[in-house]
């Protein structure tokens, strides 16, 4: 996991890597185009990300990387 993705939980999702507090509809991307990935990541503890608060409306403006498989990260829209 690159520093730069760390977070508070780490997951596995059908091997992808979910690292943080990363909104469904962005995992369900991730799984529906399964890219050549490491994973999705959202560093740190947000406090408005899916189970710290906020809602769909918040979630959308955090930052999701996708975690290339190089271990670089790329902005992820979804």
């Amino acid at each position: 996991m690159p520093l730069d993705a760390a977070s508070c939980h780490t997951g596995v999702v059908d091997g992808y890597v979910v690292e943080g507090h990363v909104p469904a509809e962005a995992i369900a991307r991730l799984l529906a185009e399964r890219p050549a990935a490491i994973g999705l990541a959202v560093p740190g503890m947000p406090p408005e990300s899916p189970g710290m608060g906020g809602d769909e409306s918040t979630w959308r403006t955090l930052p999701v990387f996708l975690i290339e498989a190089d271990g670089s990260l790329s902005p992820f829209d979804f």
